[in-house]
């Protein structure tokens, strides 16, 4: 099974979790390595802005001295989203229905973020 397939993998078993409306797999840098998102969202725009945006808080809360954040969550009356990192190469986002209950999604992601961790060495 090729690396690409097991990243995809790993976004359809968080899919399956519920209240999960799209994932991807995002290189530090912004570039979408695997996604699960529908065709009406830009694939490469949401990796390019959640890489920015976890980039940020990464830098904010540095200069605080409050050490590297372990994501960042966004919450709209539509959904939210969640980034955190995947090991020192990646970024693993998803977003979710606005009811979605964000404990369980926590959870789901921290597992998955290993096995990416685990894959990309």
């Amino acid at each position: 099974m090729s690396l690409r397939s097991q990243l995809e993998d790993i976004l359809k078993d968080l899919k399956s979790t519920g209240d999960i409306e799209a994932s991807a797999i995002v290189s530090r840098d912004g570039l979408l390595i695997a996604a699960d998102i529908s065709a009406n969202v830009n694939a490469e725009a949401f990796a390019a802005m959640s890489a920015t945006m976890l980039g940020a808080a990464e830098t904010a809360m540095t200069e605080l001295g409050k050490g590297i954040p372990d994501r960042v969550v966004v919450e709209s009356s539509n959904g939210k989203i969640v980034a955190t990192g995947a090991g020192e190469k990646a970024l693993l986002v998803v977003m979710t229905s606005p009811k979605a209950n964000l404990g369980l999604i926590l959870l789901q992601i921290g597992k998955a973020s290993r096995r990416v961790e685990e894959l990309l060495g």
